[in-house]
């Protein structure tokens, strides 16, 4: 997890309710250079622990405030996980990283423990023909625009949606992300479907410096969803996150170098890289196969020479 770099809550603060603390905590997350979805995922956390605890002022808040909520999600789980154990881990986990950034800084000596993360489940991907299938059910030409740039590019719907024209080049192929997820600007590549969408796209809205896919959030997984419907694939499936991941893969097997499938994606640790490797694996084995099969012409030859 990211740490951000942020000055420590005054005395004067820890009389203020954990609710209202807590926005000044984002205030600074936010200048720190957080992303919103991380602004987002701190305040649903803290806001948990104050559904459980109640809305106490920050100095009243005890270890064992954190034990009793603790306790809580383990017995019931949270709402949105019911009957996914597996989900209420992880969602423990992380709301638990979360809560203790939160009361560190804001000065109190309370331990809010640690819990084990649940086992990592199986990356989804499409196959290529539902990426085709995709593709050939694009209605309009924003639908071809956001598909095209979601598996030729590895963006992050953050990233996609906060694209400006000024950040595209078509002549040299690339796009400049500047809402990067860890504040660090880097630069993708487009292929040759996202080039002839997004020149078809700039001469029908015209030459200016607003977004290039000018929706919100909620209107983007809604357009996707309904793609999904049309080419006759799960909508589950069809994920900014998932088409990201099935964008990695595909440029695993077609012999993309880990490092640079690092760089595209925007990875800090090229560890979170090398899940993908486990993806391709079979892809890899049959490459292997081929060159060292003793049908293989390499291995022909050795054994002619033998």
């Amino acid at each position: 997890m990211t740490k951000f770099e942020i000055p420590r809550a005054s005395e004067e603060m820890l009389n203020l309710t954990l609710e209202e603390v807590l926005e000044e905590f984002l205030v600074q997350l936010r200048a720190a250079g957080a992303s919103e979805k991380t602004i987002r995922s701190y305040r649903a956390a803290v806001k948990d622990l104050v559904k459980v605890v109640g809305n106490k002022k920050a100095s009243e808040l005890t270890e064992r405030d954190i034990q009793v909520w603790r306790l809580t999600r383990l017995k019931n789980g949270f709402e949105r996980k019911k009957g996914d154990i597996k989900a209420s881990q992880n969602t423990l986990y992380y709301y638990s990283l979360f809560i203790r950034s939160f009361v560190k800084w804001l000065g109190r000596n309370i331990s809010v423990g640690s819990f084990k993360r649940g086992s990592r489940k199986l990356i989804d991907t499409l196959k290529p023909q539902e990426i085709y299938r995709l593709i050939d059910a694009c209605r309009d030409l924003l639908d071809l625009v956001i598909v095209s740039l979601l598996i030729e590019t590895g963006l992050r719907a953050s990233e996609l949606l906060s694209i400006r024209w000024g950040d595209v080049d078509l002549e040299a192929r690339e796009i400049y992300v500047k809402n990067a997820k860890y504040g660090e600007e880097r630069v993708v590549f487009i292929g040759d479907l996202s080039r002839k969408a997004l020149e078809t796209w700039k001469s029908y809205i015209g030459n200016n410096d607003d977004r290039v896919i000018p929706i919100t959030y909620t209107a983007l997984y809604k357009r996707l969803k309904k793609l999904a419907q049309r080419a006759g694939i799960d909508p589950r499936k069809v994920r900014p996150h998932i088409l990201r991941h099935t964008f990695a893969t595909e440029a695993l097997k077609k012999g993309l170098p880990l490092p640079a499938l690092q760089r595209i994606m925007g990875h800090r640790d090229i560890k979170t890289t090398q899940v993908y490797l486990h993806i391709v694996k079979d892809d890899i084995k049959n490459m292997y196969m081929r060159i060292y099969s003793l049908g293989s012409e390499n291995n022909r030859s050795i054994i002619t020479s033998a």
